[in-house]
This record gives C-alpha cells, sequence and structure tokens, in this order.
C-alpha cells in the first residue's frame, strides 16, 4: 500500500471524523508515517477538501445504489476521483488501483464496488449534468467551487455576481508562504540573502518592509528559522499590526492573542522596549506564544487567560494602543482552511455580538490620544463594517482613521478587514 495515500487517507478521516483542523491533522499524520513525498499528501488532501461538494457531486451520479455511503467509501472515493479529475501527474490506472488497495484495509470487502465506481467515471465523465447558471446560480457557484450555498448567497447579496465568483475562484488557489523578518536578530536584506543562498526564492510584499513571499520545501527546518531570524505569518495578517503602528516604549493591548503572530510582531516593531499584555480565552492557546518569544528574542509580552468580552477593570485607560484581532467567521482564509467551506450557518450566528461585546470591553484600556485597531479574518459586512460602524455610533469619543476590506483573489494576502480608530483627546 502507498504510505503517502495511506497517510492522506487518515488525515481525511480524521478531519471527518473529529473535525479536526486541517493544518494539525496533516502535521500530526506526517509526523506518524513519515510519508516519502509529503508535497503529495498535501495536495491531495487539500485537493479533496477544496472540491470536497464538487466530488460528491459527481459521487451522487455515478452511484447506482441509493443510500448512504459510509465514511470510508466516501473518503476514498473522493481521493480516487480527485485523482482522475484534478491530478495530471497521476495516470489514471495509478488512481483506481490505489485507490482500490487502500479499500482492501480500509473497507475490506466494497473494493469492487470503488473499483467499479472510479472507472464507471472514465466512461461517463462527458454525460455527467451540472446545474444551469442561468436558472440556479447558487447550486451552479456551490458545485463549480466546492463551497455551501450559505455563503454564497451571503457574498452575493454583499459583493454581487462578480466579486463573489472572484472570492469563490481564488478560495481554491494554493496561498503563497508569507514570512516576517525578525528586526530583533537581522535585517530584511540580510534574512533574503541567507534563505536565498540555501535555495528559496524569496519576493518582498506590498504591505510591509518585513515581510517576504517564499517558496521552496523545508523552510521552517532551517537554521534560520530556529535562530529566530523569521516567522511565518501572511500579509494580511502583518497589515493589522502596521495599521496599530506600534512604538517603542508604548504599552499595548492585545485581546484576543493566541497564537501570537501579531503580538510578536509588534513586539518586534517596538524593539522589544516597553509593555506588551496578550490575552486569549485558552490558556492552552497562550502557550503558544509563549514558547515563540524565546526563539524570537521577545521578553516585554505577558500572558494573561481572559474572556475577551468582559472589562478588566484593572486595565482601563492604560494603553497607547488596543489590538482586538476578534474571533469571525474565516471567511477570508478559505485557501488555507477549506474546511470552513463546510460549516453551517449557524456556526457563525452570534458572532457580531460577541464580537461588538469585545470590542465595547476592549475600548475602555485606550488612553485618550490612543489607537484602538479593529480586525478580522472574514469577508462579511455583518461581522467587520456593521461592528464597527455601531461602535463608532454608541461611542462619540472615537473617530475612525482608517477602514480597509482586503478581498480574497484582489491581493496576495488572505481576506482581511482592519478598521483603525483613535480616542479623541479632551477638549
Amino acid at each position: 500500500m502507498d504510505i503517502n495515500r495511506k497517510t492522506a487517507y487518515y488525515i481525511l478521516e480524521d478531519m471527518e471524523r473529529d473535525q479536526a483542523f486541517s493544518n494539525l491533522a496533516i502535521n500530526r499524520r506526517e509526523k506518524e508515517f513519515q510519508p516519502s513525498a509529503p508535497a503529495f499528501v498535501r495536495e491531495l488532501v487539500y485537493g479533496v477538501l477544496r472540491y470536497r461538494l464538487q466530488l460528491d457531486y459527481v459521487i451522487g451520479q455515478l452511484a447506482d445504489r441509493k443510500g448512504r455511503l459510509k465514511r470510508s467509501d466516501r473518503i476514498l472515493l473522493r481521493m480516487g476521483l480527485y485523482q482522475l479529475m484534478c491530478m495530471d501527474s497521476v495516470p489514471e490506472y495509478a488512481a483506481v488501483n490505489e485507490t482500490v488497495a487502500l479499500a482492501r484495509v480500509f473497507c475490506r470487502g466494497r473494493e469492487r464496488f470503488i473499483n467499479g465506481m472510479l472507472r464507471g467515471y472514465g466512461r461517463k465523465k462527458d454525460e455527467l449534468l451540472w446545474p444551469d447558471r442561468k436558472t440556479h446560480l447558487v447550486e451552479s457557484l456551490s458545485v463549480q467551487y466546492s463551497c455551501e450555498p450559505w455563503i454564497i448567497r451571503l457574498w452575493l447579496s454583499q459583493y454581487g455576481a462578480e466579486r463573489t465568483e472572484e472570492m469563490l475562484r481564488a478560495a481554491n488557489v494554493t496561498p503563497q508562504l508569507g514570512i516576517r523578518t525578525n528586526l530583533l536578530k537581522t535585517t530584511a536584506e540580510e534574512l533574503q540573502k541567507r534563505l536565498e543562498e540555501e535555495g528559496f526564492s524569496l519576493t518582498p510584499m506590498a504591505e510591509v518592509p518585513e515581510g517576504f513571499f517564499v517558496r521552496g520545501s523545508g523552510l521552517l527546518a532551517t537554521e534560520a528559522y530556529k535562530e529566530g531570524w523569521f516567522s511565518v505569518q501572511d500579509e494580511s495578517s502583518m497589515a493589522a499590526v502596521a495599521a496599530l503602528n506600534p512604538q517603542p516604549g508604548d504599552t499595548v493591548i492585545d485581546v484576543c492573542a493566541a497564537p501570537g503572530g501579531k503580538t510578536m510582531f509588534a513586539a518586534e516593531r517596538m524593539k522589544n522596549i516597553g509593555k506588551i499584555l496578550a490575552g486569549d480565552l485558552y490558556p492552552k492557546r497562550l502557550a503558544l506564544l509563549e514558547s515563540q518569544q524565546q526563539r524570537l528574542g521577545v521578553s516585554i509580552v505577558e500572558c494573561r487567560a481572559w474572556d475577551a468580552s468582559q472589562v478588566q477593570e484593572e486595565l482601563l485607560d492604560t494603553a497607547d494602543r488596543v489590538l482586538v484581532d476578534a474571533p469571525c467567521s474565516g471567511l477570508g482564509v478559505l485557501r488555507r482552511k477549506p474546511e470552513i467551506k463546510y460549516r453551517d450557518e449557524a456556526s457563525a450566528q452570534g458572532l457580531p455580538q460577541l464580537q461588538s461585546a469585545i470590542l465595547q470591553a476592549s475600548s475602555g484600556y485606550v488612553k485618550e490620544g490612543g489607537v484602538l485597531v479593529y480586525s478580522t479574518c472574514t469577508v462579511n459586512e455583518e461581522e467587520n463594517s456593521r461592528v464597527t460602524r455601531k461602535f463608532l455610533l454608541e461611542n462619540p469619543g472615537f473617530t475612525k482613521i482608517e477602514e480597509r476590506q482586503m478581498y480574497l483573489g484582489c491581493q496576495e494576502g488572505d481576506g482581511f478587514y482592519i478598521c483603525k480608530m483613535k480616542r479623541k483627546l479632551p477638549c
């Protein structure tokens, strides 16, 4: 049995059975099985995830029998069909035979069924029926781009058909890997030179001078990473800290900090001078942040577990800058976490209320003349502009300085929202 496809199967099963996050499931299973071609594993896993609804639509037309397929059957059929439909580098016989080999282990007795379904695709692929775009727009987009209909309806109502399809298309594209230079230990020029000498290709980011997009494998195994010369971070995420613009000597509060990328970037921009209080609801997530401090040479961050929607009285009027990177639906990071495309609509309900509560509580920590930044990694007016508009109407002591909605596909970074506000000085 092929170890790479076996690893991919276990990752997809983890996600189906346990609702595991794709990145965590991949890291765990790759460490366990040590596949010979991890790039193939990731391409197969993310491909199945990105096109799951489309694959299931095809399975529904190929299946003669009615009734619900077992989880193992469906996972293997998705894997086999994705290789047949989308992976030109995999010969048809290999896609079928290797999937059948997996079936002998994971769904014994179903080999003939799996084999028949995959070979049936080769015979019937030109006869498959697809939803009509003109009469069933939402269903057509849902099947073509493999995304839950409620997300499509949401985007159509807020952004129109052209931008919606642009974002759906972008959601199925593998994102570039972004890194952030740690200016406490090196310069962007020195980092670029060192990594390029090791065979990596670096392209400077437009948003921040410390940032690069990187191509190449084994980046996190380099000595430069181990020595804390850089961290992995998306360009849009860095833009939120750039808007906050923390300065050496500032007191900064990051109210929803874990896993800590923005917190560490703020500390680096502050030259490790001043104070950052980083809070999060879950202590285990804060442990991830604390583990980065030593590697990066950061010593000004204090971590504290709290419920960000509740006011911390001792922090009132204490911060020069406050960052509220609020929990959100994550619709801006579908390229990185395609499993988000399949969450039900109920998962997003109640988020605007929570976000408003966190923003309102956190605003009290800002000194007069201080800066408040609200950000999310989603593309949804209800969680973004409507939250900040409501806040500014209810809090006339704050004024809006800058507001940006970054859409999927319109820049190299993720979909992101940033609103920078300032607390007014007394007249």
